[in-house]
Order: C-alpha cells, then sequence, then structure tokens
C-alpha cells in the first residue's frame, strides 16, 4: 500500500500550514492544505498542487528551507487510489487523524487549486 503523510509547516512570517503527502512511485505528490487533518472532517480544506517532493519527507521532521522554516508529521498511514483523472482523485486513507473516504477535486478556473474533503 502506498503512504501518505501530513506534515505541519511553519515558516518564518507566514501562516502555519499543511502539506498532505502521497507516494506515488519515488515521488510524493504534494498539496498545501489550509486547515490541519483533524479539520478536514468538519468542512472543506483548499488544496494547492505544489512541487513534488522526495520520499524522504515520509519521516522526515525538521528544519526546511535553508533554516527558515520547520515541519513535523501530524498524521501518517497508507491510501488506496479508488478513482483517478486529471481533476479527481478519490481515496481510502488509513491514517492516525484521516481514516475513510477522501476526494481531491480540482477547480475548473485554476489547474493548481483543490479542495480536500471527506466523502
Amino acid at each position: 500500500m502506498p503512504r501518505f503523510v501530513i506534515l505541519e509547516h511553519q515558516r518564518e512570517g507566514e501562516e502555519t500550514h499543511w502539506d498532505l503527502m502521497l507516494e506515488v512511485g519515488d515521488i510524493l505528490k504534494t498539496f498545501r492544505l489550509d486547515s490541519p487533518p483533524d479539520g478536514i472532517a468538519q468542512r472543506v480544506a483548499e488544496a494547492t498542487s505544489i512541487f513534488d517532493h522526495q520520499r524522504r519527507f515520509l519521516t522526515y521532521e525538521g528544519p526546511v528551507n535553508q533554516g527558515k522554516g520547520c515541519v513535523r508529521r501530524v498524521d501518517v498511514g497508507t491510501y488506496e487510489t479508488r478513482s483517478q483523472d486529471s481533476a479527481h482523485w478519490k481515496l481510502a486513507l488509513v491514517g492516525q487523524t484521516l481514516s475513510g473516504e477522501y476526494e481531491l477535486n480540482r477547480s475548473e478556473a485554476n489547474i493548481e487549486a483543490w479542495s480536500f474533503t471527506r466523502s
């Protein structure tokens, strides 16, 4: 089963955000979330598709961005893709905080803008 991680990302001069990272082959598909994992069950989170990360971030915690930020794991687990196309990704997550069916849906207006919600 492929793995996932959610990292709380704190950076100087910016609000905290969370990075959802999904293991796909040798990389981590990454989405920047505006909500912590425990808030996603109650509301839709805004998600922004950002650059792919190295798989080492599945287990990494510590300084990033040349010491200008810090990440810590707030959820880890495995996932299964239920369905996927260019604008929709339905996932079954089994994590410490997020477990169940979730969806990533891309905005028609902006290919980097997605929503992440419990189905």
